[in-house]
């Protein structure tokens, strides 16, 4: 049975790690930061000598970016963090369930991909004039797309780290990436080569940042555009819930678990 107790035990956990350490403060506040400002000058540099509206799609699409990344990572890195404490036996031994635990993560992640949101909309509104949450409704649908995806390939990262042990912890800041070349979110998909616009129309943040550039250009995203990306969402969702779910009964079949991080 779900706990709310034990859920917010899993969140705090992770915040008072955060509170004491400088360096996922960095992580979370710096990076954020720089990539707006960089970003932001550079689609600046690029509007003055072409004369388009371009840089509101650029911080568009690296804030929504940045939400993916930090909801992804708030859940990989997440559980990293009780890897790399070797506390994962701790847990478990404990009346925490597996739902618990993972619904702990998933508020954690929320946070951090509300956190760096909020942080770059207000340098979007003070240093470009651009008010990122003044879209409305058709953007939050493309976010949440967005984070239902993130949680995905959150979990499947976790999966690998559990089959194959700490060598897999590169995918919690890789992973996400793989799929970058394909979502479209710096240019629109009719850019990319044939073969690799074939493949982006199996990638749901393809229909995400194509939705996001109509947005900005007072354009109603079609609701076949939205249906796609779900459906494909919640495919993803599924095939990573039963290759989690299935990589941690093995690992506690094989005695991984308690050696995972060692």
């Amino acid at each position: 049975m779900v706990s709310f107790r034990r859920i917010l035990a899993i969140l705090l956990r992770h915040l008072y790690l955060l509170k004491h350490s400088v360096s996922r403060w960095i992580d979370l506040l710096y990076w954020p930061t720089i990539d707006l400002l960089l970003w932001g000058f550079v689609s600046l540099y690029i509007q003055q000598r072409e004369g388009s509206g371009i840089v509101y799609h650029f911080l568009g699409a690296l804030i929504l970016w940045n939400i993916l990344i930090r909801a992804q990572q708030g859940l990989a890195v997440g559980f990293l963090e009780d890897v790399w404490a070797r506390n994962l036996l701790h847990l478990f031994a404990s009346p925490l369930t597996l739902l618990d635990y993972v619904l702990g993560l998933l508020f954690f992640s929320i946070l951090k991909a509300a956190v760096a949101s909020l942080l770059m909309g207000c340098l979007g509104v003070l240093i470009f004039d651009f008010n990122f949450f003044a879209q409305g409704l058709a953007l939050f649908n493309l976010t949440f797309a967005l984070l239902l995806f993130a949680w995905s390939v959150g979990l499947i990262t976790i999966a690998l780290v559990l089959y194959f042990g700490q060598e897999a912890e590169i995918f919690a800041w890789a992973l996400a990436l793989l799929f970058l070349p394909f979502s479209a979110v710096f240019y629109p998909v009719s850019v990319l080569p044939p073969l690799f616009q074939e493949i982006a129309k199996f990638v749901p943040t393809s229909y995400v940042f194509e939705g996001m550039r109509m947005v900005f250009q007072a354009k109603d995203v079609p609701l076949l555009f939205l249906f796609k990306a779900y459906l494909l969402i919640l495919v993803y969702l599924i095939l990573s819930v039963f290759i989690f779910s299935y990589s941690f009964k093995l690992s506690k079949v094989q005695g991984k678990l308690t050696k995972v991080g060692e």
